[in-house]
């Protein structure tokens, strides 16, 4: 049946943005997570490099002195970096192939192109280009420091000191210490990242949808053929198939809907019967079409008046609303002594829509997202609208059978699909699942979002411990003299390990200060994923230092405890 809508204008949209456009922010932050676990990865990169460095200042010193310029030295640290670089990512490549599989099982399939549990998703020549330049790229750059320092060393000097001389101490490892105070202030930004969507998680779980999902078992059905062209055909469906339903041993109570809470709905504008003109006369609403029972079937409390019957098939139009729309627009009066029109001016549907006494109010009702207020909302019996109205929902969205069971819902699957195929004819049904996937359905994204965020800040979390861990064991390797010193004049065990422990938070401890500053700015980034949580939460602001200062304390005891065990006579031996 054709409709004819008076267009008032029109939008043009890149069809870039209708692809990508609901889920640009998760990806750009997925990216940036990306980013920083690889900065952190290169940091320690690096860091060895550099150490490594450090310890061939004599042989890249005789190199020099027998004629090798400094550029012919540069491109050969530079050509050991970028090997190193090129078979680490060899092997990340190997890694991600395992890795982007067992996250994409999970993924709510929301991102365009890459479908339900990754299905398109593959290594092309493209991702191995990218990989190989990647590669390439970060090996010169991480490893261009190091070689440019360890090309310019001194030859006098550096031929006179001892190789467990050299560089001891962190003052004399400036850069090492700057790249390792960088990863802890990187490793914080994204576990507080992570704490946030953790957070945010939990609180959407939380939420209270406004229904009992337990034990619902829903499913759509497409109703086509002439015998459903009329409201009375689709009527007589709806009665005969919940007879059969409620017939099935195990079935408590079932319905018939336009639409199921959480994966949305329509919307209409009404007029309020008998008000002078103004704000509160009209106003826009969410519809849904629905059949004696669905309140039931849900457990949505009713608050005032009374729900649908089935004796109300036959009788003058009736309309139940939510307590949201009666505080928007019946703060002060009773909506049960008010008719309202609904759709008027909507097109040639709704041009025979009777107005409707208001006999209820029920509870609100989430019906787009967990993480989205409840919006006002009217109910109507499908069988008490027009032919019209009846045809344009079912061109929009298949009709949906609700049914709360006395036990495990799945169990009873085919005894309900078998009943409503009897009773309609033979019509398929289809998007059989129970109420409590459909949660988590549409917690899906979130949840993908923040078990991605989480393993990324989990592994920029270990890079960061094993960065600090190599600077403190390889200035214990370098000092060891300088501890068999202390230890000869009388330096206790506990003193040198604390000085060791103390080094080693210090440079944890100005990590965390530059995170957090950090970490204030970049967390409204996220803003809009957040719910039930603010962008600077005090207790993941708290905690997530703590944490962070804890593993680097961790991290620096081996060390430390490695120095209060030094053989003063040993020490001072070695050279």
């Amino acid at each position: 049946m054709p409709f004819d809508y008076p267009q008032t204008g029109f939008a043009v949209q890149p069809l870039r943005e209708v692809i990508v456009g609901g889920v640009r922010e998760s990806l750009l932050i997925l990216v940036g997570a990306v980013s920083l676990v690889l900065l952190i990865a290169c940091a320690n990169v690096a860091n060895l490099l550099l150490a490594r460095a450090t310890g061939r200042k004599r042989e890249i010193a005789i190199r020099a002195a027998v004629g090798a310029g400094r550029g012919r030295i540069v491109r050969q640290l530079l050509t050991e970096s970028v090997i190193l670089s090129v078979v680490g990512g060899v092997f990340g490549l190997a890694l991600g192939y395992v890795g982007i599989r067992a996250i994409l099982s999970v993924s709510p399939g929301n991102i365009p192109r890459i479908g339900l549990h990754g299905g398109n998703v593959a290594i092309d020549w493209q991702v191995l280009a990218f990989t190989l330049a990647l590669s390439l790229v970060t090996g010169i750059l991480f490893g261009l420091v190091p070689a440019l320092q360890s090309s310019r060393a001194d030859l006098n000097t550096a031929l006179k000191e001892s190789s467990n001389r050299s560089g001891t101490g962190l003052r004399h490892n400036k850069t090492r210490a700057l790249l390792v105070t960088t990863e802890m202030a990187l490793a914080l930004v994204l576990l507080i990242g992570a704490a946030l969507l953790i957070r945010t998680f939990i609180a959407i779980r939380n939420v209270n949808p406004g229904f009992d999902a337990r034990n619902i078992l829903q499913m759509r059905m497409s109703l086509t053929g002439p015998e459903f062209a009329h409201v009375s055909g689709v009527t007589r469906l709806v009665h005969e198939g919940l007879r059969q339903i409620n017939a099935v041993p195990g079935v408590e109570v079932a319905a018939a809907t336009c639409c199921v809470p959480l994966e949305g709905g329509f919307g209409l504008p009404f007029q309020i019967i008998g008000r002078p003109p103004g704000p509160t006369a009209s106003g826009g609403s969410g519809w849904t079409m629905v059949s004696a029972g669905y309140f039931e079937t849900f457990k949505v409390p009713v608050l005032r008046g009374r729900s649908f019957i089935e004796k109300d098939d036959g009788g003058p139009p009736l309309v139940i609303i939510n307590q949201a729309l009666v505080k928007q627009f019946w703060k002060h009066s009773d909506p049960l002594n008010d008719r309202i029109v609904i759709g008027r001016g909507v097109g040639p549907a709704f041009t025979d829509e009777p107005p409707r006494q208001i006999i209820g109010v029920v509870g609100d009702v989430r019906d787009g997202a967990l993480n989205a207020d409840p919006r006002p909302n009217m109910y109507v019996l499908s069988s008490q609208i027009g032919d019209g109205e009846f045809a344009l929902a079912s061109q929009i969205v298949p009709w949906a059978w609700v049914v709360r069971t006395r036990v495990p819902p799945l169990s009873l699957s085919n005894s309900i699909q078998k009943a409503l195929q009897e009773s309609s004819g033979g019509l398929p049904v289809a998007q059989v699942r129970t109420m409590e996937e459909t949660m988590s359905r549409s917690t899906a994204a979130q949840s993908f979002n923040t078990l991605v965020l989480t393993i990324f800040g989990c592994s920029a979390l270990l890079l960061a411990a094993i960065g600090i861990y190599g600077l403190m064991a390889y200035s214990v390797a370098q000092r060891t003299q300088e501890i068999g010193i202390r230890m000869a004049l009388g330096a206790g065990a506990s003193r040198v390990r604390n000085l060791v422990v103390l080094q080693g938070l210090r440079l944890a401890a100005v990590g965390v200060i530059v995170g957090l500053a950090a970490a204030f700015g970049l967390t409204r980034l996220i803003a809009s994923f957040l719910y039930g949580v603010k962008a600077w939460d005090p207790l993941v602001f708290s905690s997530v230092p703590l944490v962070l200062l804890a593993v680097a304390w961790i991290a620096v005891w081996v060390p430390a405890l490695r120095a209060s065990r030094v053989d003063p006579i040993e020490a001072l031996r070695y050279e």
